[in-house]
């Protein structure tokens, strides 16, 4: 390259982010975002809400806290890296029957003889989310290779698989009828139908287990987000897009894919084992084909690739077949179960299978992406002003030449 070539400069560092007056923005004008005090407010509320709830609407609050932990682990596998399943259902009862059997006692119930291990429920948690990331690590090989609908055809096949186990394994399962959940116990304290008075207002396990709820979907709320802005989510987001071109980059797509897998494993165990809890006795038709399809619903309503979109999808989810139940009354087009009409869940399934159609087709951020479509433009960045004021189009845009010099015999 010759030297009157312009080299290329340095890539500059990231800029911190700025104030509206051009500084760096500081913690005070943090503080003072409307997002801020819309979290500070939304966490109050979830705080103080068993004082105020009934039953019913705890119980809702659970089953979407729950399915907002599974779904943030497929948000994850299918979001973030481009991997269909269809197998989420399967993981997710892997956890519920895995706590089953690691803390329940050998019993006899419906004509079954259950096989139980008695360990502390607290380990048993741990277990039955290890072992559900066991089983995923099992399929991983299969996940690593494999991709899109071919991935999706060979989840599917865990549906089937494990529908077969749960209702023929009846020493583990309990059968067609299930079995009854053992209470968790942590620190001594037990989340059960004990009555226990806080504030003149009874506690019992509904109660109970909403803080321990919100303290599992924080948890795991917080830890994925880190995954998806750390090194990890940018390796993820390049084998979605181009896995190719991911793999020039050195990234391990086989190793990535894999491991995700697992990871989605866990988090789908973990909601199995807090839908047991809720539930207190565990039900094999429940861990269908239809709980995957809903799963994937979630993840698309809320936004894929997002925590916020999986939370946001899994309330919505969750909590309208709750709502069409609770006020079947007064709805018009949807009657209480089993009075003919239109059932409460199959309106319900209506209603977000036209949300994904209109989510797919006029946002496909998701409805966690509906905040920002008025935000505004941002600005174009400040660029140096410029040391001599510029032509104008009028003027030429070269320089002026000087006056030649004047011959020594040539009259002024």
């Amino acid at each position: 390259m010759s030297d009157t070539t312009a080299e290329a400069a340095p890539e500059a560092p990231a800029a911190p982010a700025t104030a509206p007056g051009g500084g760096a923005e500081s913690l005070t004008d943090r503080l003072r975002r409307p997002r801020t005090y819309a979290v500070l407010i939304g966490s109050l509320l979830l705080l103080v809400l068993p004082f105020y709830l009934d039953r019913f609407w705890l119980q809702a609050g659970l089953f979407a806290m729950a399915a907002a932990i599974g779904a943030i682990g497929l948000n994850m596998l299918t979001g973030a890296t481009g991997q269909l399943s269809m197998g989420h259902a399967f993981f997710l009862a892997v956890g519920a029957y895995g706590y089953c059997v690691l803390a329940g006692e050998s019993s006899t119930e419906n004509g079954h003889t259950l096989t139980g291990l008695g360990l502390p429920t607290w380990l048993a948690a741990i277990l039955a989310v290890l072992l559900a990331g066991a089983a995923g690590g099992l399929f991983s090989p299969i996940a690593g290779r494999l991709r899109g609908a071919y991935l999706g055809i060979a989840t599917l096949a865990l549906i089937f698989i494990g529908q077969h186990v749960l209702f023929n394994a009846g020493s583990l399962t309990g059968g067609y009828n299930g079995r009854a959940v053992p209470p968790l116990s942590l620190f001594g304290f037990t989340f059960d139908d004990t009555e226990v008075v806080v504030a003149a207002v009874p506690f019992g396990s509904s109660e109970k287990l909403w803080y321990a709820g919100l303290a599992a979907l924080l948890l795991s709320a917080l830890f994925a987000r880190g995954v998806l802005r750390g090194r990890p989510g940018r390796a993820m987001n390049a084998i979605r897009d181009h896995r190719i071109a991911a793999g020039v980059m050195g990234v391990p797509v086989a190793r990535y894919r894999a491991g995700v897998f697992v990871l989605s494993s866990m988090y789908a165990g973990l909601a199995g084992v807090l839908l047991a809890l809720v539930f207190q006795r565990t039900v094999p038709e429940y861990f269908g084909m239809i709980l995957s399809l809903e799963y994937l619903a979630m993840i698309v309503i809320g936004g894929l690739g997002s925590v916020a979109g999986a939370v946001i999808g899994a309330a919505f989810v969750t909590l309208l077949p709750q709502v069409f139940t609770h006020y079947s009354d007064s709805l018009p087009l949807v009657s209480a179960p089993g009075t003919g009409g239109l059932a409460p869940g199959e309106a319900s399934r209506y209603l977000y299978g036209a949300a994904v159609v209109a989510v797919v087709l006029f946002l496909p951020g998701g409805l966690a992406r509906l905040g920002l479509a008025r935000a505004k433009k941002p600005s174009a960045p400040n660029r140096p002003k410029a040391t001599k004021q510029s032509a104008s189009p009028n003027q030429s845009a070269l320089p002026k030449q000087s006056a030649p010099p004047k011959n020594p015999g040539e009259k002024s």
